[in-house]
């Protein structure tokens, strides 16, 4: 406490000359229109470059609540795209004068954020923040914003792990957009911005640049997702197949926010498929 008083002491003229500025301009802006005008103009003008300053702070602390509402109806509008691509191709394969029933929305998504990723292993897997607690199951498909991403390994209650489609444990059925050849698409353990299509009729004309598209031929994923363009040939397997080299369309290497897709028929669509049954089997004898 004394060496405060003794300092206020010490600097008293500082202080008393500060307040003799302070009554100057209070007497300056206050008896004189002009001055008064400047000093406003001057102090709204800092006042706004406060509030601007302040602002942009608190948008960015809610920018991530901002950008999960975003995904969530980025996933609404997907879900919504999926479900009426479905219905013009159920319009198509129906006759004109035929009563055409509304088709039940199959494909549902629920979105999730990336723990952990891996891109330069032999064997890639994801790490997601949705689990069993969150309807998630093993074989369900996951996308992001740009495309394909994986299948879901292996679930906890709170979240789950994903077989990267920079796996080569993953086959993807997949078809050139418009087209109805499709062949397997798998990783080769080399570049993660690229895979190949294999088994492939060598009948089939294709360009580079066309466009990569899941088949629709499994109940992971639906038809019509995006995978990736064609970039060249890759090999020859047999005489009558051929592959090519896709560019991937999703980032591995910054992926963030993930959909979940969820199939409401897988159930019945896997209770159809003969080669279940065959497993059944095989794991009975």
């Amino acid at each position: 406490m004394n060496n405060l008083l003794h300092f206020l002491i010490k600097q008293y003229h500082w202080f008393l000359f500060i307040i003799y500025v302070i009554i100057s301009v209070i007497m300056l802006v206050k008896d004189n229109p002009y001055q008064q005008s400047v000093y406003l103009t001057s102090a709204n003008s800092v006042t706004a470059t406060v509030y601007e300053g302040i602002a942009s702070v608190t948008g960015y602390v809610h920018l991530k609540d901002i950008n999960e509402d975003l995904q969530e109806r980025n996933a609404l509008l997907e879900m919504e795209v999926v479900k009426l691509r479905n219905e013009i191709n159920e319009y198509k394969i129906q006759l004109p004068d035929s009563n055409i029933q509304p088709r039940l929305q199959q494909f549902n998504f629920v979105v999730a954020h990336v723990i952990s990723n891996s891109i330069a292993q032999p064997n890639n897997y994801i790490t997601i923040n949705r689990g069993s607690g969150d309807g998630i199951k093993p074989e369900m498909g996951v996308v992001d914003q740009n495309g394909i991403v994986g299948i879901v390994d292996v679930t906890g209650p709170h979240s789950a792990r994903v077989i990267s489609l920079l796996n080569p444990d993953m086959k993807l059925s997949c078809k050139l957009k418009n087209s109805e050849y499709f062949g397997s698409m798998v990783w080769d353990g080399g570049s993660p911005q690229y895979a190949i299509l294999e088994e492939l009729p060598k009948h089939m004309k294709f360009s580079v640049g066309d466009t990569i598209v899941t088949s629709g031929y499994s109940s992971v994923f639906p038809e019509g997702v995006i995978v990736g363009t064609v970039v060249g040939r890759a090999r020859n397997l047999t005489d009558n197949f051929f592959s090519l080299k896709v560019k991937l369309t999703t980032n591995f290497s910054q992926l963030s926010t993930v959909r979940i897709i969820t199939n409401d028929m897988r159930e019945e669509l896997k209770a159809l498929d003969p080669n279940n049954d065959k497993e059944k089997k095989d794991n009975e004898k």
